[in-house]
């Protein structure tokens, strides 16, 4: 469980609620079934329409990937490949193909069986990036629907409080209810805004750093195996891939 999600979402609502409370007002008066049927039927449905079936069948596992604590280990990727490339000097390139099945990274073992194959640097490095570029079309298709239901959200909140005014100047008649239902009816924008900041639009955030960290790890990956193909110094190999990571990770490693 990635606990910045979970603790950020919780916190942000808690707060616009707790604010409330504490300026006198009650928990209840924020509820409205009818203002939550149009800003989160209305999100959806305009959402919907926005995107393809086959996207939209991914939305459970990427509200999954948001909220799951994924890590990628840099340095045991260099590790690895320093590791890959000192094999394959001494032993030849042949030799990696006794640790495939070991590797649980699909990307890597490609890879390497593609260097085993005897594939030509310039083949690997295309078909490898061709790899990676599809790879983030597919997530930025993902993170277009929590983007696209964020900008849909408080619009939809702005029709439910303009119904919701209709509805109120319809029955003039009574003064007496009449700040009460215009209250009501303000309750549709506030569902509006405050799902779009506090729940789209920040997992849309969260997906977008997943897809980068992923991306860099890939392109770690790519550099380190063109570097065994094109037979490197295992420790310049080391020094040219440290050069992808943080600063802190860096002094570890350096550190080792």
């Amino acid at each position: 469980m990635d606990l910045a999600t979970l603790i950020g979402l919780v916190l942000g609502f808690v707060c616009l609620l707790g604010a409330f409370i504490l300026e006198g007002g009650k928990a209840g008066a924020l509820m409205s079934y009818t203002a939550a049927m149009i800003v989160l039927g209305g999100t959806v449905g305009a959402t919907v329409i926005s995107s393809t079936v086959t996207d939209l069948k991914k939305v459970p596992v990427l509200f999954a990937i948001a909220f799951k604590d994924q890590t990628y280990d840099s340095a045991a990727l260099i590790q690895n490949i320093v590791n890959f490339a000192t094999q394959a000097r001494r032993e030849g390139v042949l030799s990696l193909e006794n640790n495939l099945e070991q590797l649980n990274d699909s990307f890597l073992r490609m890879g390497l069986q593609m260097i085993i194959d005897g594939i030509e640097t310039s083949v690997l490095r295309d078909l490898m990036e061709n790899e990676v570029y599809y790879m983030e079309q597919r997530h930025e298709r993902g993170i277009s629907i929590f983007e696209i239901a964020g900008g849909y959200a408080p619009t939809m909140g702005i029709v439910g409080t303009v119904m919701g005014l209709v509805h109120v100047l319809g029955n003039m008649s009574t003064p007496d209810a009449l700040a009460p239902a215009i209250a009501v009816a303000f309750i549709a924008t506030l569902y509006g805004i405050s799902t779009a900041n506090i729940l789209w639009l920040p997992i849309a955030a969260k997906l977008k750093v997943r897809n980068n960290e992923e991306i860099l790890y890939c392109s770690l990956t790519v550099e380190g195996l063109l570097a065994i193909q094109e037979k490197e110094n295992p420790n310049f190999i080391r020094e040219k891939l440290i050069l992808f990571l943080n600063s802190h990770i860096k002094q570890q490693l350096k550190g080792e």
